[in-house]
């Protein structure tokens, strides 16, 4: 039986999943920074550069304080970042010296791990990534094989993948993504096999989702079969889309027989906070997932499913969802099989749902998809099919957008936003509108404390005082008593 470690997902993965991404502010993450540093985690799923925006979009919050900060709380356990290539925050192509900038300035932060999962699985490009951060820092790197299915991402396909980052010595380990909830415990029994075959002495991980049931059970083979750590999420960010909850995981891979090092009262602690901050706050609980048998031809996440259920609703067609459902694999496999992650999730639904309530297939084709054929995402995993290709480049649109320019090199935007600008404020306004970062700045340094117990009650007294009826209020509690009184000159 093997010693298992584990990557904890709460901060990252669970809140883009159950929360959208909206969840955790630095407050929430520093006030359980001390508890997850007490676990024994191999590493926090910490941000992306996804998450990076959103802090400024929305939180008005400076993402690199937060990781210097969430650094300084949680010294000896490695925060990872999320990479998916050549790109920072926009999902526009960067130059190669404007991400060496982002990752360097990452490391300089506190980022003292990546996870590079290139969108096309292209070895080469994570490689290359690889290769950059290496060449500036001494960040641990785990280049990611993407799982998905279709006729093209076999074993074999997979094993090359492997054969080919594992020769690289600036990755230091692999890992399966799931990003779908994909893999059986079947296909576990041949993948895991192959890939180990492939990269020697490198460690393996496994991250994969709950959303039909699977993901938690695949864990447990996985144990089994060589997988040295495995990612998973705390209380309430556990389950669902999310990831296998970690409490049930490590409960689970004991009674099997397997050793897992952590400290258990600090990982209950942890999982109670996530739990408390989602009833504080009103935010969703993740729940065990039934098997759905669809969901494997179309492989669309969850929130896409809502999504495209909402798009077909607002045209009064919701019941094209069948024919959307299977135009999204004929799509897919003429679109040369891309994996069902952003943004690939998003392009081909959309097409599927253009195709179905169209005059004719493609007869609207999406910028992002004429992106894609231009190649602006990456080098597609086989061909695209040569008449929906020809269809693509005979679009006047699609001369007009292999005519834009891409994102300037870094001279040209340094010259252009400000020479003398720190490298992280250059970098979100590099990728970011302007107002956005004007008003994050001056929204202040980020509150560094949540706790979630008092909130119900507030919100309960917000709600009694803004009452008209109610002029006089008493809170008690052991130890406690509070008395609100309305004046008649109030």
């Amino acid at each position: 039986m093997a010693d298992i470690k584990l990557v904890e997902t709460s901060l990252r993965d669970g809140n883009q999943c159950l929360w959208g991404a909206l969840g955790v502010d630095t407050a929430r993450t520093l006030s359980v920074a001390p508890i997850l540093e007490r676990v024994g985690f191999k590493a926090i799923d910490f941000t992306t550069s996804t998450h990076m925006g959103v802090a400024v979009r929305y939180k008005q919050e400076d993402p690199w304080e937060r990781i210097r900060l969430m650094k300084q709380a949680m010294p000896t356990t490695p925060l990872q970042f999320l990479s998916t290539g050549f790109r920072f925050i926009a999902w526009e192509t960067a130059a190669p010296d404007f991400m060496a900038l982002a990752f360097a300035t990452l490391m300089k932060n506190g980022i003292g791990r990546f996870a590079l999962a290139d969108p096309m699985n292209d070895a080469d490009a994570n490689v290359a990534v690889a290769r950059m951060i290496r060449r500036d820092g001494d960040a641990y790197v785990v280049g990611a094989l993407v799982f998905t299915l279709s006729p093209i991402h076999d074993d074999a396909h997979y094993a090359a993948a492997a054969r080919r980052m594992a020769a690289s010595p600036d990755i230091d380990a692999l890992y399966i993504k799931d990003p779908g909830g994909l893999l059986s415990p079947k296909r576990a029994r041949t993948l895991i096999p192959a890939i180990l075959a492939e990269i020697g002495d490198k460690p393996l991980e496994l991250h994969a989702h709950c959303t039909i049931g699977l993901g938690e059970q695949s864990y447990y083979e996985a144990a089994d079969l060589g997988i040295e750590t495995l990612q998973g999420a705390s209380g309430a960010l556990g389950d669902g889309t999310s990831n296998p909850p970690l409490e049930r995981v490590v409960a689970n891979l004991r009674a099997l027989g397997h050793n897992v090092d952590i400290d258990d009262a600090a990982l209950a602690e942890a999982g109670h906070y996530f739990t408390a901050l989602a009833d504080a706050e009103g935010l969703p609980r993740g729940a065990p997932m039934a098997f759905d048998a669809a969901y494997l031809r179309h492989q669309l996440p969850g929130g896409m499913v809502g999504t495209m259920r909402r798009h077909l609703a607002d045209h009064r067609v919701p019941h094209l969802e069948g024919a959307v459902v299977e135009e999204l694999g004929r799509v897919r496999e003429e679109l040369g099989w891309p994996i069902v992650m952003t943004p690939f999730a998003q392009m081909v639904m959309t097409q599927a749902v253009m195709n179905v309530t169209g005059t004719e297939r493609y007869s609207v084709i999406p910028d992002e998809v004429i992106r894609y054929a231009l190649g602006r995402f990456g080098r597609p995993n086989q061909p695209i099919a040569p008449d929906v290709l020809d269809r693509i480049m005979a679009l006047p649109r699609a001369k007009e957008l292999a005519d834009e320019p891409g994102m300037a090199d870094l001279p040209t935007l340094r010259k252009r936003i400000g020479t003398t600008l720190p490298d992280e404020e250059f970098l979100l306004r590099a990728t970011m509108p302007a107002g956005q970062v004007d008003a994050m700045a001056a929204a202040g340094p980020a509150p560094r404390r949540y706790d979630p117990a008092p909130r119900p009650a507030m919100d309960l007294i917000r709600k009694l005082v803004a009452r008209t009826d109610v002029t006089r209020l008493s809170v008690e509690k052991a130890g406690f008593r509070l008395e609100l009184e309305r004046h008649a000159d109030a």
